[in-house]
């Protein structure tokens, strides 16, 4: 399960972390949590205020609290495959170790502070699903916390995560263009409008699905506006790809136009309503 959790209190915070421990205690599964600007006693210091053994975890190497710092931004720039590769080995680790699986917690201001790489983090979230979520026993809970980071980054960022929790009352305007893992099939959902000021979502999104396989799904259903630019992005994946197929659903006008002109981007690319 990977969980985005959008907050602005630290009363929400520690909510939603000590109940995330708590649950993998009950699950005999290995914790790590990633602070960036909370100190790690601070962590131990709240889990331990909710009724958390925190003491006992910690002795049978089941809870840690680890800096970004020294772990996924140790070496930078931030890149995806490097952490992916990360995520499979703590999960073997964990096991190794005799826990059931692996449950992680981080915070993900860092995105904010230029970090190099940082641009990378959506193609991150979304490659997760497939190259980590569905083949290990490991679930994560990405925490956004609203007073650190701008809300149209938190808003772009938390549509990358299929299971999603925000605070009663908490509300985010969409973002210009929504990234979304499908979530019944592989592939990419993209709502909202494909322009010059979604370019960044676009890059994150086509990263994606070079990395995937084929018969990969791009719903482009609910996209209101697509310009040229975007339409020759995903025209060059298809066509940097030629050992495997892209499914296009809901393709725009400019999209079919293109293939009419490119027999070999018809080809690469299925388009189920044509």
């Amino acid at each position: 399960m990977h969980t985005s959790v959008v907050y602005a209190t630290d009363d929400a915070w520690a909510t939603r972390v000590s109940a995330c421990v708590r649950r993998g205690i009950e699950r005999d599964e290995r914790l790590l949590y990633f602070a960036h600007r909370t100190p790690p006693e601070t962590v131990f210091a709240t889990l331990a205020d909710r009724g958390i053994d925190v003491a006992a975890a910690r002795r049978r190497g089941q809870l840690s609290v680890r800096t970004a710092q020294e772990s996924y931004l140790a070496e930078l720039p931030f890149d995806p495959d490097t952490v992916i590769r990360q995520w499979h080995t703590a999960t073997r680790e964990a096991l190794e170790a005799g826990f059931t699986g692996l449950r992680a917690m981080g915070e993900m201001d860092w995105y904010g502070a230029g970090v190099p790489g940082a641009e990378r983090l959506l193609e991150y979230e979304l490659r997760m699903h497939r190259e980590a979520f569905d083949l290990l026993p490991l679930a994560a809970m990405c925490l956004y916390d609203r007073r650190l980071l701008p809300d149209r980054d938190v808003a772009l960022l938390e549509a990358a995560h299929l299971s999603r929790i925000r605070e009663p009352g908490e509300r985010l305007h969409p973002p210009v263009l929504a990234v979304t893992p499908l979530a019944d099939r592989p592939g990419l959902g993209l709502t909202g409008e494909l322009n010059a000021d979604s370019r960044a979502a676009l890059a994150g999104a086509l990263a994606t699905l070079r990395h995937g396989s084929d018969g990969d799904e791009v719903d482009l259903t609910s996209l209101v506006h697509i310009d040229a630019a975007a339409t020759a992005g995903l025209a060059a994946v298809a066509l940097r790809t030629p050992a495997r197929r892209l499914t296009v659903r809901g393709a725009p006008p400019s999209l079919l136009r293109t293939i009419d002109l490119f027999p070999e981007l018809g080809a690469a690319l299925e388009v189920p309503s044509r």
